[in-house]
Parts: C-alpha cells; sequence; structure tokens
C-alpha cells in the first residue's frame, strides 16, 4: 500500500525546495554533525564515526560465525548446571563454550511465583538442570568469559522495541516532555494485545500509522520465532540479529549524521535497502566509495588511521600542552592527568584548574572512541578551590552525556580521585584490532633467559 505523503509547514516546504536536486546540479553533501567512513576488510567491517574531523568512535564488526558477534540472537538453550552460590546458570545453546544466565537475567511467569515474588526465590527454585529456555546473547563473550543471556528477549525495530508476553510499556527518556506526550497517546492504539513496547527516540515526530506498521512487523517476526522454537527443543539459533554494521545504522542514524560513506558495493546495497525501507528521506545519505576510482583509500582519505594509531597509544597529548596517560589493568582503567608543557599565564591553581577542564573533556571522549569499560580512576591534578574541584567534575559529566553507553561518576575525592564505571559492552578497540604478543603473552616485555 502506497504510504500518503505527509502534511508539511512552510518551513518543511522550504526545506525540500531547497534538498530537490534539478538536472545538471551537483548534490551538495547534507549537513549533519557526524560521518560515518564503513571499510570492510578480509575478516572485519571497521567503522569509524567522525564529528567534525575527529573521530569519536571506532567499532569493528567481525565476520559473524556460530561463535562471534552473536548479540541480539535468540537461541533455545538448555541449562547444564545451575551454581546456586554464584547465583547463574551455565546454558548450552548449541556453541563451544556455555552462556551464562545470571539469576537476574531469568524470566517467570506469574503462575510460576505461587503467592511469591521472584525476588524471594533462590535461582536452583527458578530453573533446573535440562530445562529448555528460550534465551537471547546480550553480551559476546569476552575472553574467557562465556556469551550472557536474558529471558527477556526484545526485537528492536527502527521505532520501536518488541518485549513479547509482557506486558511493558516505555517511552524514551531521551525525548522532550511535549513528544513524550503525543506518544503516550496513541501507545495504546499500537500496542499489540500480548507483548510490551518500549517506544524509541528515532520516533520522534513519526506518525502513528508509520509506528503501527513497524509494530506490525516486528510482531510478525516473533511469530516466526515462535513457530521455529515449536519444531524441536535442541539447543540452536533460531534467530540471527542483522549484520553489525546494519545494526549500528538502525541504533545511530538519523538527522545528525551528514552522511555514511561505505567502500564495499555489497554492504552499500545492502545498507541501502535497508534505509529505504525503514527512513527513506535518509537515504541519500548513503554513499558508494568506489575503491578502484578513488586516489586514496576511504580510511586516508577521511585521516581514521592516523587517528586509530594515535587512539592505541598510552598517551594523549592536550591542546594547551598537557598530557593523559592511560593505563588499562584487569582490574580497573587508569587515567593520569598531567600539565606537562602547560605552563600557564597566572598562577599555578589556575593553571592547574584549566588543564583538568581541558583533560575531563578529553578523557570522555577517550571512553568512548576506546570503549573502554569497566571501573575508571581518574587522576586529576590536585585543586585547592572546592569550586574548582566541583567544576572539573560537572566538566566530566556534561562531556559524558554524549555517550550512549551508561556511566556513573564519583565525586572527586581529596586526593584528586575521581572514580566511575562504564558499561562494558564490547571487548574494547585494543582488543578488537589487535592479538596477544605470542613472545612476552601481552606483558609487554621479555624475560631474560639463562639467569
Amino acid at each position: 500500500m502506497e504510504a500518503s505523503a505527509p502534511v508539511m509547514d512552510g518551513d518543511d516546504a522550504n526545506r525540500a525546495r531547497k534538498g530537490r536536486r534539478r538536472g545538471g546540479e551537483r548534490r551538495t553533501r547534507a549537513q549533519g554533525r557526524y560521518l560515518m567512513c564503513v571499510h570492510t576488510a578480509k575478516d572485519a567491517t571497521h567503522i569509524a564515526t567522525l564529528e567534525g574531523r575527529t573521530m569519536v568512535e571506532y567499532t569493528v564488526a567481525k565476520a559473524a560465525d556460530e561463535t562471534n558477534q552473536i548479540d541480539g540472537n535468540i537461541y533455545v538453550g538448555r541449562i547444564q548446571n545451575v551454581l546456586p552460590g554464584m547465583e547463574l546458570a551455565f546454558v548450552d545453546i548449541g556453541i563451544p563454550k556455555n552462556a551464562v544466565l545470571y539469576r537476574g537475567d531469568i524470566s517467570l511467569n506469574d503462575d510460576d511465583l505461587e503467592g511469591t515474588t521472584s525476588s524471594d526465590k533462590r535461582i536452583e527454585q527458578m530453573i533446573r538442570s535440562g530445562q529448555t529456555v528460550i534465551c537471547q546473547v546480550t553480551k559476546n563473550a569476552i575472553g574467557a568469559k562465556g556469551a550472557r543471556l536474558t529471558q527477556e528477549v526484545s526485537l528492536p525495530g527502527r521505532f520501536a522495541v518488541l518485549v513479547p508476553n509482557s506486558s511493558t510499556i516505555g517511552i524514551s527518556k531521551r525525548l522532550p516532555d511535549g513528544e513524550r506526550r503525543r506518544l503516550r497517546k496513541i501507545i495504546d492504539d499500537v500496542k499489540p494485545d500480548r507483548h510490551g513496547i518500549i517506544i524509541r527516540t528515532a520516533a520522534e515526530g513519526v506518525a502513528a500509522d508509520d509506528l503501527a506498521r513497524d509494530v506490525t512487523s516486528l510482531c510478525e517476526k516473533w511469530d516466526a520465532i515462535e513457530a521455529e522454537v515449536s519444531k524441536s527443543n535442541q539447543p540452536r539459533l533460531v534467530y540471527r540479529d542483522l549484520d553489525l554494521a546494519v545494526r549500528v545504522l538502525r541504533e545511530e542514524l538519523n538527522e545528525d549524521f551528514r552522511g555514511v560513506i561505505i567502500d564495499d558495493a555489497d554492504l552499500y546495497n545492502k545498507v541501502r535497502d535497508y534505509v529505504l525501507a525503514v527512513n527513506p528521506e535518509l537515504a541519500d545519505r548513503i554513499e558508494f566509495y568506489d575503491r578502484s576510482s578513488e586516489e586514496l583509500p576511504l580510511f586516508e582519505r577521511y585521516f581514521v588511521h592516523e587517528q586509530l594509531h594515535r587512539a592505541l597509544d598510552r598517551k594523549v597529548f592536550l591542546p594547551s600542552g598537557g598530557s593523559l596517560i592511560i593505563e588499562r589493568t584487569e582490574a580497573l582503567t587508569v587515567v593520569d592527568v598531567n600539565t606537562g608543557k602547560n605552563v600557564g599565564t597566572t598562577n599555578l591553581e589556575e593553571t592547574v584548574f584549566r588543564n583538568n577542564l581541558e583533560a575531563a573533556e578529553e578523557v570522555a571522549r577517550q571512553l568512548r572512541l576506546r570503549d573502554i569499560g569497566g571501573i575508571i580512576v581518574i587522576d586529576f591534578i590536585d585543586m585547592e578551590t572546592k569550586a574548582h574541584r566541583e567544576a572539573v567534575a560537572s566538566a566530566l559529566r556534561q562531556a559524558l552525556s554524549r555517550d550512549k553507553t551508561r556511566t556513573q561518576v564519583f565525586d572527586i575525592s581529596e586526593l584528586g580521585l575521581v572514580e566511575m564505571t562504564r558499561k562494558r559492552v564490547n571487548e574494547g578497540l585494543l582488543e578488537s584490532v589487535s592479538k596477544v604478543c605470542a613472545v612476552c603473552d601481552g606483558r609487554g616485555f621479555v624475560v631474560a633467559t639463562g639467569l
């Protein structure tokens, strides 16, 4: 069915007339804050997001197989063994390494509770060895840890997320209050009877019909998954999520992106078809970068290689001459702030304060760029004035607010330390583009022999 044309006000009509190309005119690049460069290599797809000319995110999508890049996939799993002391269970999902299901990720029906809440039950009362479960991977295996599972399955679409067999109703907190009120009025009309839905940030300004079509498509997808599950209770994959490159666009692509440049024809066609289906007004921002006709590779053209190598260094220089030293350990990441060549012009306290403000902004950028997760400790230079310490902490929180990964920041301690956490979602930039040295086993030095 052909969709009716949306009603446009005067400003929308003017923008549409300006955006319309005339014969023989050269198309100008759309305006936007971000540019995404997508390079396909032999065994992985590399995605660099630039803000202006500065790289702010770098994602490596390794070739999908049965064990790598499985987050978002849905499996029929079989509980192998339950560990009450650890409040987790190991689950066979049909891949070599068992996945992990924590107690907090177990979903129980109301009929299973027998007058008690799930919080009152021990894990061995909730699941048992040999039981078959439907589960979804929420985190890929990292190092020796198996993939993490949840029974709270969700299917993300462009404008909504379907939560099967749930009464959940939610609207993105990133939307303005007025838009949330508008969506709340139409949510009852689009919500399926048996399932819950969460309205995404991308639904801002979207018509009720478009939202309903997205939800209907997700319901049909879930019906197909249920039909596949019913065929057999053997541990196996029943639904594979989109390729990571397409998923990134599903999550990120909006009016803030001035373009997405892809140097692989097959991936370009796949991405463009997807965007045409879910966001046709942004389809002209998907561009193909022909390696055979361009003088420079895509990443060299936009200085991605240069910035990537700098992102792997332990030392980061600040504009005024100061520096950061970033050290990764098994337990946490430590960031040391130094004044370096920054000698200031007034007094020591003011010099340190200005240096720390610069460092706060750069630390937030580096954590996002390097995709550093877990516990992070930042050693700012000592400041005597309480107002300066509060201003630096506020600047750090403000800079981190642009990071879509959840963070928690505590106040600066008397020693000038800031403790914070950043949710660990992926393995991190360094791990994704490197491998452990076979000589030193990743320790960074070689022990002398013959001692």
